[in-house]
């Protein structure tokens, strides 16, 4: 029996930060691109001679994308290392940026979201939140899962607040036009993504980080044929974990899909132009760090589920309390609002992922059950475009956003009670 010292102790939790380092690098670098929307939505529709309808459209197809992809994800998850598939995500999305750039054609939009959905869904998600899970201890899952959200939004907070200084900069003193100027900032979050790839193809090792937490026996290799892996998947469909941890993510992400048409509410609701849209929605950026690590310690302070079942539902309350702002509201007003709201919300998406601990996933399948929940967890990123294209054309920007954003708060009920019964299971666990 090897007994480490307290030295090795040491160097091992290093080890485990700076690996947890380096996906939060990956992860804040690779959605930026696709999700330019959040801060320069209007702008971004104008200048590829699109309509509001056409880029959900977009983002309903690469929603798609993510969904269809989430398990075979997971399957390549466990037979991949994270060096590998990370890498490969991050440089490809960065060199379908630049045809981005290029602002090609309207109908290739849809061709270039699917692909992102490819690149940041089938060879990239489950590798990272996978790394993550095995890299915490069972006691800091929360914590880690925190640290990886907050320091992924970190990073993007830190590139977005660049990028939105260099378009303030550009349009007032270069004088250069919107439509240019945001070519120049989707060229940067591409350049980005190439140099934080190749950074990661030489910091990581190619071993995995199954065989490196887990160790590598047999009775812990995943499934390799058909057969076995329907199997997996069959028995994955029938436990009830899987399902409620899936709901709690669901609900979750569907507080924050909605955060994504902040930039047009703030806009349309509140009459700010460009340039005080976009630095008030990457104020919200930076409140991802400070709700998701927060959340991360209060989460393996009190239990993660319950921190995470309410903080739904204060996310849910806190979506619902925007509508109730005057339109005359003042810029500080606004902020608070916003900055309050983010907090919550990206404080359950700092956490939900910390539940997955609970459902009782044995390392050799945990990939393919990571795929699994996140192709329901994640669904939101097929309808939630749409329903957002419905309800305004529909009623019209102010009904709209409130039945946008009312609903959305609404359905957070859900999700807490979700997260409430997983719980109570947990605790039946520990009391057999």
């Amino acid at each position: 029996m090897k007994i480490k010292t307290p030295a090795s102790l040491s160097s091992d939790i290093v080890q485990r930060y700076i690996k947890l380092l380096f996906l939060m690098m990956a992860g804040g670098a690779i959605y930026p691109l696709l999700y330019l929307r959040q801060n320069f939505e209007l702008t971004l529709i104008s200048t590829m001679g699109i309509s509001l309808a056409e880029l959900n459209v977009a983002h309903s197809i690469s929603g798609m994308a993510f969904v269809l992809s989430y398990v075979p994800s997971g399957w390549l998850a466990d037979r991949f290392s994270p060096r590998s598939l990370l890498t490969f995500s991050v440089v490809t999305t960065g060199l379908i940026g630049f045809w981005y750039a290029s602002i090609p054609d309207p109908q290739w939009i849809n061709v270039i979201f699917g692909l992102w959905g490819i690149t940041t869904g089938l060879t990239f998600w489950a590798a990272l939140i996978k790394g993550c899970s095995l890299l915490a201890p069972d006691d800091q899952q929360a914590r880690f899962f925190g640290l990886l959200e907050g320091g992924r939004g970190l990073f993007e907070a830190l590139l977005a607040t660049i990028a939105v200084a260099w378009f303030a900069y550009a349009v007032s003193t270069l004088d250069a036009v919107d439509e240019a100027a945001m070519v120049q900032v989707i060229n940067f979050y591409s350049i980005v993504c190439l140099l934080i790839g190749a950074l990661l193809w030489f910091v990581l090792d190619e071993t995995s980080e199954t065989a490196t937490e887990q160790g590598d026996s047999s009775d812990e290799t995943p499934a390799v044929t058909l057969k076995e892996t329907a199997h997996d998947l069959f028995s994955l469909l029938l436990n009830l974990r899987v399902w409620l941890v899936a709901l709690c993510i669901l609900t979750g992400y569907q507080v924050f899909w909605a955060t994504y048409t902040y930039s047009a509410f703030l806009q349309t609701q509140f009459g700010l132009d460009a340039v005080a849209v976009a630095a008030l929605t990457t104020v919200r950026l930076w409140m991802r760090p400070i709700g998701a690590v927060l959340a991360g310690f209060i989460g393996d302070r009190f239990h993660p589920v319950r921190s995470l079942g309410i903080a739904i539902l204060l996310a849910g309350f806190s979506l619902i309390a925007l509508l109730v702002l005057p339109a005359d509201s003042p810029y500080t007003l606004l902020y608070f609002a916003v900055a309050t709201s983010s907090v919550l919300i990206y404080g359950v998406r700092g956490i939900y992922w910390a539940s997955f601990n609970t459902a009782r996933i044995e390392p050799r399948r945990a990939g393919l059950a990571i795929g699994l929940i996140s192709m329901i967890g994640y669904t939101p990123d097929i309808y939630m475009p749409l329903v957002n294209t419905y309800l305004i054309d529909t009623y019209g920007d102010a009904v709209g956003f409130q039945l946008y954003f009312g609903g959305v708060g609404l359905t957070a009920i859900i999700g807490g009670a979700s997260a409430f019964y997983l719980l109570a299971l947990s605790k039946s666990d520990s009391k057999s």
